[in-house]
Parts: structure tokens; sequence; C-alpha cells
């Protein structure tokens, strides 16, 4: 009989080729260490006595993963059971371990894979594929036999809902590429594929009794980008996602986010359009009609076909950020308003998200909707996905419906990794810390409340991620999520995490998984100087070393090494990427010194506030001349939106002077939703320009002090409107420019 002990924290020391790496990712709920190893060699055989298609297909893939690794081994995936050196799929282990759990044992006689429901065969042999060398996933480095340690693993996953969305709408994302992300969930025992199938920007699946769905609205632009998938390559994936353990949940939007359906069929809009397949992120003003019966006949026959294709009991009909506007002016929802005895426009959404359930439900399904369905009153067996923070997940839960946990805070994997001047950041920044911190349940809740919360999905939003990019923003910020979902919250430990996770990403470099990594960073504050500047770069991958360029050129292997503080004594671009051991490099970052004097001031003069002109126009970026005479001219208190009538497609100019305390170096803030700029003294400051959601970008500038022309320009394009401009400089701290600070001629 082995003797059992507690698994320890492992070392990171280099393994030989053919030894298993015990640095498991998620980390499972017991590990017991046992005495000797399992030699796994060409003569290893794969026996299969559970009669599930589970355990067959768990078999299969541990085959094709060995097959990578062991060439010259003959590939068995199913014959009679016999003694000796066997890898055995079975029924059994612990009940309460059903139905996702497994158990693993591993000593020198043989390994045996045991689950109380087939489910949990899928999920242990992920578990039993870490064990082997990472090199068995690329093939690169072929071996004839492999030792795994003797070890009993029993585990289980904390919450039944871990899931990831990929949105295929902004940018689509080809059948390959899908399933290659199912293959990544299943990897990190994920158990939900979110699939974003329908937007403004684009109709991604095809349904039979609208046609013009995907011959209209799959595509936009005058290059026609897009596509769409058929049902039969829909088929396709659901079957590998079957394979891997996975349930795809397909989401079909409404009632806003619509434009490239009411392009396609634009009676279904409150104006009868004509419509047009979004070209820009946003939120739009044509959604669809809620007093229009068309509409509802038309949902229930694209929901019907859905249903026919995706067996799974949920379908997720989104319900967020839907504008008001057009019903309050639609005589056909104003009536149906009336007609409903209902309150408002905010009820009048409530009413066609319950209309949507109640068709759902009679076909024997369930509704997901993100946490704007709860105004205007919850559709009765509604489940809230939580995105806008927790707050949500609250309301949710304590009112007896299931929750799917998803703040912006922690899971919206589109938002930047890192705080770097090269690093974008479209709406935010999470790092890997910040995911890995995440408690899906939240510590308002009751016992009996918190069994509604079914866990936890990230979100990848492709705005600004095609196909090429999206590993690089998911990953490793997954794996992180994937053990919050996973592993006992007791076990969850961010040092022992970080230690796992070095092994960890061997194993996604051999998947082909081009994730983020960290660049070097600056740890010097200031970007302008009058003199000369120290430069300090930190951040240095483990054994590796730091690169980098004064010339705006990416750094690679041959690039200067970083050893001592960079003296810079003239304007420099610095571009930094950590290289690694074996010469892979890191993500890169890039700062931008500017040497210059105190700009000079001009005497103080004028009255308070800033000259404000208002220009209407759609704009996808700041114009160098203005879309014709102002719309509107007053004057603004400060550097903000309010008093402005137009709710979308429009140009603002704020024009003046701002009046600074004392020489030195100022550091500026400005945040907007959509693009903006800042001018001072004649020098570009700030540019925080294109079609974005609420962004912040940092820039500096010396003045003395006294008066100096400012001019902030900021477009809208729809979505939210948001403007705002901090500093911060010699004894003054961090916060919003004063109106004190603002002055203008007389016109």
């Amino acid at each position: 009989m082995l003797r059992w002990m507690l698994l320890g924290i492992l070392g990171l020391l280099p393994r030989a080729a053919g030894q298993a790496e015990m640095d498991l990712v998620p980390l499972p709920e017991q590990i017991e260490r046992g005495t000797g190893v399992f030699r796994l060699d060409a003569d290893t055989a794969l026996v299969v006595t559970s009669t599930s298609q589970e355990a067959r297909w768990a078999a299969e893939l541990l085959d094709q993963v060995l097959a990578g690794g062991m060439p010259t081994r003959a590939r068995q995936t199913d014959f009679p059971p016999r003694a000796g050196h066997v890898i055995t799929f079975a029924d059994g282990g612990d009940p309460a371990l059903a139905p996702e759990g497994y158990e693993l044992r591993i000593t020198p006689e043989g390994v045996r894979l045991l689950a109380p429901e087939p489910l949990g065969l899928l999920r242990g042999v992920q578990t039993l594929r870490q064990l082997l060398p990472a090199d068995f996933e690329s093939g690169t480095r072929p071996v004839t036999e492999v030792t795994l340690p003797a070890v009993r693993i029993a585990d289980r996953p904390r919450y039944r809902w871990r899931g990831m969305l990929l949105d295929c709408c902004r940018h689509f994302m080809d059948v390959d590429f899908v399933k290659r992300y199912i293959d990544l969930l299943a990897y990190h025992r994920m158990s939900v594929l979110h699939w974003h199938l329908t937007e403004d920007q684009g109709w991604r699946i095809q349904i039979d009794r609208y046609p013009k769905l995907t011959e209209v609205g799959a595509w936009r632009g005058p290059d026609r980008y897009g596509g769409f998938y058929s049902k039969q390559q829909v088929r396709e994936v659901l079957e590998h996602a079957r394979r891997r353990g996975i349930t795809v949940v397909p989401e079909i939007e409404l009632p806003g986010h619509s434009s490239a359906a009411l392009a396609a069929y634009p009676n279904l809009g409150c104006s009868g359009g004509p419509y047009e397949v979004e070209t820009r992120w946003g939120v739009f003003p044509d959604v669809y009609c809620a007093g229009n019966d068309e509409t509802f006949a038309f949902l229930e026959g694209v929901l019907e076909e859905v249903i026919d294709l995706f067996p799974g009991t949920y379908i997720h009909i989104g319900g967020d950020e839907c504008p008001k506007t057009r019903w309050q002016q639609c005589p056909k929802c104003q009536a149906r308003i009336k007609a409903e005895g209902l309150a408002d426009e905010h009820e009048l959404q409530s009413y066609f998200v319950r209309r949507i359930e109640k068709f759902l439900n009679s076909r024997g399904r369930r509704l997901i909707g993100w946490d704007e369905i709860l105004e205007g009153g919850l559709a009765p067996n509604a489940t809230v996905q939580s995105w806008r923070g927790m707050n949500g997940a609250v309301k949710a839960a304590s009112a007896g419906h299931d929750v799917i946990s998803s703040p912006t805070s922690h899971c919206y994997l589109d938002y930047a990794q890192q705080r770097a001047d090269g690093e974008p950041t479209f709406m935010g920044y999470i790092d890997l810390e910040t995911c890995y911190a995440f408690e899906p349940t939240p510590s308002e809740l009751s016992p009996e409340q918190a069994r509604h919360v079914l866990g936890l999905e990230g979100n990848m939003w492709t705005e600004h991620a095609p196909q090429e990019r999206v590993d690089y923003q998911v990953f490793p910020r997954l794996s992180a999520l994937a053990e919050v979902g996973w592993s006992p919250k007791e076990k969850r430990d961010w040092p022992d995490f970080s230690a796992r996770l070095a092994t960890h990403l061997r194993r996604l470099d051999a998947l082909g998984v081009t994730y983020f990594q960290p660049a070097p960073t600056c740890g010097t504050s200031a970007r302008v100087f009058p003199d000369s500047i120290e430069v300090v770069l930190s951040g240095r991958p483990p054994d590796g070393t730091i690169v980098y360029t004064l010339d705006g050129t990416d750094p690679d292997a041959a690039s200067a090494c970083y050893t001592t503080p960079l003296r810079l004594t003239e304007s420099t671009v610095v571009t930094t990427r950590g290289l690694r051991p074996g010469g892979g490099l890191t993500s890169k970052a890039t700062y931008r010194f500017i040497r210059e004097t105190h700009r000079p001031a001009l005497p103080a003069s004028g009255t308070p506030g800033l000259a404000r002109r208002v220009y209407a126009g759609a704009l996808r970026k700041l114009p160098a001349d203005p879309p014709g005479p102002p719309t509107a001219t007053d004057t603004a208190a400060t550097c903000d939106l309010a008093g402005i009538s137009l709710q979308r497609d429009y140009l603002v100019h704020l024009a003046g002077r701002l009046r600074v305390p004392r020489d030195g170096a100022y550091t500026f803030h400005l945040t907007s939703d959509d693009g903006s700029r800042l001018t001072l003294s004649g020098r570009e400051v700030i540019d925080n320009d294109g079609l974005h959601g609420a962004r912040t970008v940092s820039g500096q500038i010396m003045l003395a002090a006294g008066d100096h022309e400012l001019l902030v320009e900021y477009f809208q394009a729809g979505g939210a409107q948001r403007l705002k401009l901090e500093w911060s400089g010699p004894d003054l701290p961090h916060q919003v420019v004063p109106a004190s600070a603002f002055w203008h001629e007389d016109q």
C-alpha cells in the first residue's frame, strides 16, 4: 500500500525531458503525493471500462496528446482490460464528486481515472494532460519514456458556471479558431462558451426563415467585412464542444444592439429605416420596435431555429444598453405602453424581455440577460449576468434569481493588462492579480441567496481585437479566472498561483497560445525635463533580461541590454521588452521623454470659463477643421459636457486659457468617451482620439506660472458621453481642474 503525504508547493527547478510537472492550473481540491513513479512508454495501453461516450472521448484526447510526445507509440484507445501497464478510464469514485468531479490515482502499477458521472472523465483527463511534459502538446521533443509521479487527486469544481464570452460580431472568428478556444477552455476545466452571435456590427448565424440576416446583416462597410456561420458549421462547433464537455450558450441580442438585423429587415425598427450595419463601435438609438407585433414574430422565428440547433438549457438574449429614444417617439411603442398599463419605457423593455422569456420557457429553455433586464421589473425565471459591478448580482440573487458574475472590474478581458505608455487602454485596466482576486459570490448574500450564484464568466469583446489578438487579451488572465471558478476559495493563494503559472505558461507556449507577457516598466514618473533625466527600468523576466531601444524601433534579442539607469539629455523615445531565456520576447512598452523649458505664460486677462462651440456631424476621429459653422456657442464653467442638448454625432471645442499657479512640470489626465485631445501653449499634450469607451490618457508639459492658451477637442459618436480633465503639479495634488483655473477672452 502506498504511503500518501500532502503535496507541498513544488519548486520551479528545470525538469529533465520526460519528467512530469505537478504545477497544475486550476489547482485541484485534494492532492496527495505517493511514493514512486509510473513509467509511461510506447507499450502503455489505454483501457476504457466505462460504457459512456465521454470515457471514449477522454481516452481519444489523451491518445492524441501522447502521439505528439511519443510518436513511436502505437495509438491505442480501446481494447479489453488487461493487467499490467495501463491507463484506465472507468466509472466510480466518490459520488459526492458528481457531476464534474473525478479521482485520479497514479501508482507505479498503473493509472486509473475514475468519475461518478461521465462528465468528470472529461475534466480529469485535462489534469492528466498537465502531468505530462509540456512538450507533448507541441511534439517538439519526442521521448521514449515519461515518468508520472505517484499521486492521488480528488477534485471537483466550486462553481458549475465557468465561462468565457467570445464576441464574433465586432470581429469575425473562423470556425477552427472557435473550436481551438473550446479546446483551451476545456484544458482549463471551464464549462461554458458564451457565443456572442448578433450585434450592431454583424449578424453571424444562418437563419433559413430570414435569409437577409446573413445576406445583408453579416457584412459591413464598403469593403464588405464580415462573415457568418452556416448551420452545418454551428453543428460542427457544437459537436466539438460536446466532445470536450463544454456547453455552448448562444447570444441573440435584443431589443438593442440590433442594427444589423434592422438593416436586413427595416420594418422591425420604429422609423422603418433605412438602416445600415454599423461600422462604428458604441450604442445606437435604433432598436427593435416594441410596439410592432412583427418584431416578436420575427424574434420567435429566429429563436425557434436557434433552439433547434443548440441543445443546451440557456439562451442569452442580451438586453443591455437599449436606448429608449426611438420608443419615446414611436406611436406604436407608446400605444403598447398604454395598452399594457406600463409606467414608462423602462417597463416597456421589461415587457419585451418577459414576452421573449415566455416564448423560451414554452420551448423548455431558460433566458439569460445582462443586468439591465432588472430595470422595469425582472422576468420571472430569468438568470442575470451582472456586468456593471456586482449590484445586479446582489439584487437578482436576493430576489431568488440565478446569477452569473462577470463585472467589468475583474472579468473584462478586452481591458488592458498593464499600465504602460505603449499598452492600449480601450476601456480600462485589469491585471492578472486583479482577476485572481475576484470573488464571484457577494459577501452581502445569505447562504440561501448565495446558492443562486452559478459562477463566473470572462468576457472577450472584440471591438479592438481581431482574431490574431484574442490570445494576447485573454491569456493568462483566463487561467486565473479558471482557478477562481474551479478551486476551493480557501486554497486560493496568489504567490502559489504565480509559481505554478511559470510552468503553466510553458504549456501555453506548447499549445501555441500567444499570451500577454508584461513589458518592463519605467519607474520614472516624469516624462518632461529641462536638462537631463535618469530613467529606471524594472520588470526583468525570470532568468532573462531587459532590452531597449532609444529611437522608437521595436527591441529584439540583438538590442541593447539594460544594466544601469539611462541618462537622457535630449527628447527620446524609450521602448522596452523583456528577453526570456531561449530568446522569447515579452510585450513592449513605449515611454516618450521630452526635453523642454517652461512654456512662457501670457499676461493674466479675460473672464472666467471657457468659450464652447458645438458642431453637428458624425465623426470617427477628430477633424483638422470643424465640420461647418457651430450649431451652438456658449460659455462653459469647466471642462465638461453640461448643457449640451445633442445626444450624439457632435464635436465640441472648449477654448480659452489655463491659469497655472507656479513654474514646474504639470501632468494632465484627459478622460473621454469618445475621442478627445488637449493642446496647451501650442503643444499637443494628450491625444485620446478615436472611437472608444471611457478611457484616460495622460501627458506632461513644463509651464511657467500664469496663463496658457488651452484647447480641448471632443467628439461624441454614440453611447456614453464623458469628458473630464484632471491635473497635478508642484504642490498640487491630483484633482479635477477647477473652474477657477479656466479663463477666456470675451468675443
